[in-house]
């Protein structure tokens, strides 16, 4: 049986402060696609504000979990997605 992957939520500041939230297997994989302009890969949105560093990443059991996860913090204000990059 083949080994199963652990999902990932992650959220990327951009040079300009913005926050992207996304999900994968491999966050430093999925980081380095959107920070590479020349890989069609990476999310449009780094296209013209690039990907700086990855500042948070949580763990999910599941494809389906991150997803309802990424929906959720997607949602949230800017300011609580900074507390919880925070920790607080």
């Amino acid at each position: 049986m083949a080994e199963e992957k652990t999902w990932w939520l992650y959220i990327v500041e951009t040079e300009s402060g913005k926050l992207y939230t996304g999900i994968t297997t491999d966050v430093d994989r999925r980081f380095h696609e959107h920070f590479d302009k020349n890989n069609s890969r990476g999310a449009k949105f780094f296209r013209s504000d690039p990907a700086k560093a990855v500042v948070y990443t949580e763990p999910c059991v599941d494809r389906a979990d991150a997803s309802k996860r990424e929906y959720v913090v997607k949602k949230m204000s800017r300011l609580k997605k900074t507390q919880m990059i925070a920790g607080t």
